[in-house]
């Protein structure tokens, strides 16, 4: 912290200079956080020769009302009601971390709005010199705050009754290579995918409207493939028609000639930032098209332990802000994701009451009041011989999406889709009968792989693939001591 000629000794709160946060009223270990309050839980290392308490006090003024010296205009406010208050701190065993605790008055935060919300909590703190490092871990956002957002624009009830579809998971891919086709050939994709058994098909987060492909042409040739593999198998398809552009007014434009087209759902990259992501939440509820966010860049301040924003935190600021669909992780793929932490962000998007849990990182109660759920989508390295473990980890509320583990089997990119359709159908008919499924997923998909020959083919070219490292982030569930 700053230097202070007057360290040791206790000063009165209106003494001009240098204060100590904690002693400004910024930490308060008798303080009961109210129903109203946003709390949220920091991981926080401080510097050395900084008391914890006095680094999360600091989190907790330099995020709310305080600045570096006391202010004279502290007197112009009823400041006490507007300090955040942090009135936990905890240390987390055999490391320098500390979890703390802090509270927000409700009245800090501007009703209805991401930007703001997220100005005030992560908007400046986390280039303090007083912290090594810093990340939030979790949000408890209180039924008072929800009801100011529009939440979802459908849900997952509303989008099972839009497609028809129940009782399983939904099926998609992103179509590979995912730059570099022309219109009419990547067309040809969506249609050979969904003909095959998907439900969806999809843009990925990088493909906008670049020279090989602008997005108009991309737009025509995939809803024309929708269109016959609807007509084909009868069935409700859909292609995740990325709208991501470099304005609003062209995202707008996009998102208008999709819906012209007859698509039932567009697409959104997180990297459009937060007031975007709000203003297509609105227009895709006024104009009932399901939305889809790809959670481009998250890894960038997700992923590390130490630092940064946990992604159940995104998952809370997402379904607040109103989308249908997010990337949620797999825990058995190609990317980042610890089944426990896997499962803490599954269970934000999707229950409407979640008590605390630290084996999944959830540190607290949260009530999200009949806000419609989020559909978790699960992306990047699965196949069909993980069926039985997708099921078991993630549920059958969610988008399985197997690209490469369409596009590349061995026989077709329509085979490489009945493949994963048979391999789901058999798994929920095994549930659905009782079965062991988890134990016995081998042994029913070799049994479905007799007389499916393209589960067979998947089978035999990817059943040794998995990716076993090590997860960066696995959440602290050891019971910890207050400072």
């Amino acid at each position: 912290m700053a230097s202070n000629n007057n360290a040791g000794k206790k000063k009165s709160r209106w003494a001009a200079g240098i204060t100590p946060y904690a002693e400004m009223g910024y930490y308060d270990a008798d303080y009961e956080p109210r129903a109203t309050d946003i709390l949220c839980a920091f991981r926080l290392t401080p510097q050395p020769g900084v008391e914890p308490i006095e680094a999360s006090a600091a989190v907790a003024g330099e995020s709310s009302t305080a600045t570096w010296t006391v202010v004279w205009t502290d007197r112009l406010t009823p400041y006490e009601h507007y300090q955040a208050k942090c009135y936990r701190v905890d240390p987390v065993p055999g490391t320098d971390q500390y979890i703390a605790y802090i509270a927000y008055d409700i009245d800090l935060f501007e009703e209805g709005s991401i930007a703001n919300l997220t100005s005030s909590i992560i908007g400046n703190v986390f280039g303090f010199k007083a912290l090594k490092s810093l990340r939030l871990e979790d949000m408890r956002i209180p039924p008072h705050y929800t009801k100011t957002f529009q939440g979802p624009a459908h849900g997952i009830v509303m989008e099972r009754e839009y497609l028809n579809k129940f009782g399983r998971p939904l099926l998609g891919a992103t179509v590979k290579p995912k730059l570099g086709l022309s219109a009419r050939n990547y067309g040809r994709v969506v249609y050979e995918a969904l003909r095959g058994g998907l439900d969806f098909t999809k843009d990925d987060e990088n493909i906008n409207s670049q020279p090989f492909m602008r997005w108009r042409d991309r737009f025509l040739f995939c809803m024309e493939a929708v269109n016959r593999a609807m007509a084909a198998t009868g069935e409700i398809k859909g292609h995740y028609l990325n709208v991501t552009a470099g304005t609003m007014e062209e995202m707008y434009e996009r998102a208008d000639f999709a819906k012209e087209l007859g698509s039932v759902i567009v697409m959104i990259d997180l990297t459009i930032g937060y007031t975007a992501i709000q203003s297509m939440s609105k227009w895709a509820r006024k104009n009932g098209v399901i939305l889809h966010l790809h959670r481009a860049g998250h890894g960038t301040y997700t992923r590390q332990k130490t630092h940064g924003v946990n992604f159940r935190v995104i998952s809370k600021w997402m379904r607040l802000a109103g989308v249908d669909h997010i990337h949620a992780g797999t825990a058995v793929g190609k990317l980042e994701g610890d089944p426990n932490a896997i499962r803490g962000y599954y269970n934000t998007l999707r229950a409407n009451t979640l008590l605390a849990d630290p084996s999944q990182g959830l540190y607290f109660d949260q009530d999200w009041a009949s806000m419609p759920a989020v559909m978790p989508v699960a992306s990047g390295g699965i196949h069909a011989g993980q069926m039985h473990q997708l099921l078991h980890l993630l549920g059958e509320d969610v988008v399985l999406q197997f690209g490469g583990g369409t596009i590349g089997h061995p026989d077709g990119i329509a085979q490489g889709a009945t493949a994963n359709r048979v391999a789901t159908e058999v798994m929920i008919q095994a549930r659905n009968e009782g079965r062991d499924f988890l134990n016995e997923g081998p042994e029913i998909l070799a049994k479905a792989a007799r007389w499916s020959p393209e589960l067979r083919k998947a089978l035999e070219i990817w059943k040794d693939v998995s990716f076993n490292y090590e997860s960066t982030d696995v959440p602290d569930a050891v019971a910890t001591l207050t400072v």
